[in-house]
């Protein structure tokens, strides 16, 4: 995580659910990057059938993304994520917390009724911030 960055779990709420920190504050000064949504897609049309394989994917891609900024995963202060069933949540889970270390950023968990296709299970957008 980029220095600076404060994390925020106050004592008088209840601690998060599972890896994620309540919220991430970004000093004044620096860069943010806003990533859209990413799907689990290859650059030739593949998706993966498991939710855990296209979390994977969809996490390679937003730290290709990230890379061209000159950024990677561990200045990501915000997720949103998205499956399509509650069958899907351990394997978004498994990856997620397995790519980010302690304090994890803010996250969203979201169970939605489905993508622009009906392969995908799963999309992830983030917020990245860095000196």
């Amino acid at each position: 995580m980029t220095a600076g960055m404060k994390h925020h779990t106050p004592p008088s709420i209840r601690a998060p659910f599972a890896r994620y920190s309540h919220a991430v504050e970004v000093p004044a000064g620096h860069r943010l990057v806003l990533c859209s949504g990413q799907l689990s897609i290859t650059l030739d049309d593949q998706i993966p059938e498991t939710a855990e394989a296209q979390t994977e994917l969809c996490f390679a891609n937003v730290s290709a993304i990230l890379e061209s900024a000159g950024m990677g995963l561990a200045d990501i202060v915000r997720i949103n994520a998205y499956v399509t069933d509650r069958a899907h949540l351990p394997g978004y889970m498994k990856v997620r917390d397995r790519l980010f270390s302690d304090p994890p950023p803010a996250s969203t968990l979201m169970i939605v009724s489905g993508f622009a296709r009906e392969a995908f299970k799963v999309e992830i957008e983030v917020i990245a911030a860095a000196e």
